[in-house]
């Protein structure tokens, strides 16, 4: 058995196509064909339902993926830490974060990238769910997300970066903007343009005001924060921010940031790194350089300059 069949086994259970498969290792199909043969034969079972087309793997073949994602990544870890006793960090980290804590990540990467200059960052937007299932099937190194997830991560480490702090976002001339603090139930009341239910962040709002006795129904709903932002610059909307985002965005001309009434727990964003198998060097790095940074002070005082 060697790993490059183990490669091939991973990317058809992911593509589920053996063209696409093949293409995505930069083989021709036929060599993927035989390597995934040769597997079957050295195992002495059979791991591809096969026919005129991919009909997906058998319950052998589910198994021995869960074991080649394991392999590939202890593989993938080793590699690192020798490439780094010898030479120092190199490779690609990859980075799994919430659509909503991407405002937050530069002040992570870019402190990691001035001290290993020759590591690539591999940054991608994915759901808490998501997360979940990449880190459980080594598919990335590490995440930022919320660190009480309604999934879970199975055996993780973790390390809490900053408490999401929520702030209404609403016209100068609305009926709430004046005011130095408003409930939820108030807001509810608002035109208001939210992010879409199948995002954590949604999901945690609606708790929020259920709590408060009120069912927000947004005129809008969107998928990203950016269009978030988007709309509530026109002054017809508003919005419930968090407050990282102040890092990113600033607060659209004719409109105003108001404090809002705090809940009794605020969810809390973090990095999440495996513990199943060995800690990839990359993920070492990562938590060294996070132990470092204070994001609740950066945040905190953002959102202070606007609430002032």
């Amino acid at each position: 058995m060697i790993l490059r069949q183990l490669e091939y086994l991973v990317a058809l259970a992911r593509e589920r196509h053996f063209a696409r498969a093949a293409a995505s290792c930069s083989v021709s199909q036929p060599s993927l064909s035989a390597a995934i043969r040769k597997l079957e034969r050295e195992l002495n079972v059979s791991l591809v339902r096969r026919g005129p087309q991919f009909a997906g793997l058998t319950p052998e073949g589910e198994r021995v993926v869960l074991w080649a994602h394991r392999i590939l990544a202890d593989t993938d870890a080793l590699r690192q830490d020798v490439s780094r006793m010898r030479e120092g960090l190199s490779g690609t980290l990859r980075l799994g974060v919430i659509p909503t804590a991407l405002t937050a990540v530069p002040l992570l990467t870019t402190p990691f990238c001035e001290r290993y200059p020759h590591v690539r960052v591999l940054l991608t937007a994915l759901s808490s769910r998501e997360i979940a299932r990449r880190l459980t099937e080594y598919e990335i190194d590490l995440a930022m997300t919320y660190l009480d997830d309604e999934e879970g991560f199975g055996d993780v480490r973790t390390i809490a970066l900053y408490d999401e702090r929520y702030l209404l976002l609403t016209p100068s001339d609305g009926e709430l903007a004046g005011r130095r603090v408003v409930g939820w139930a108030e807001v509810a009341a608002l035109p208001l343009c939210l992010l879409t239910p199948q995002m954590r962040n949604r999901r945690i709002l609606d708790a929020i005001f259920r709590h408060a006795g009120a069912v927000p129904v947004p005129a809008i709903e969107a998928d990203t924060v950016s269009a978030l932002f988007a709309h509530v610059g026109t002054n017809h909307w508003s919005t419930v921010i968090a407050h990282a985002w102040l890092h990113m965005f600033e607060v659209p001309d004719g409109m105003r940031v108001v404090r809002l009434e705090r809940p009794a727990r605020e969810p809390r964003v973090g990095l999440v790194v495996s513990t199943a198998g060995p800690e990839s060097a990359m993920a070492r790095a990562v938590l060294d350089i996070a132990r470092d940074l204070d994001m609740r002070e950066v945040f905190d005082r953002l959102a202070g300059e606007q609430l002032t």
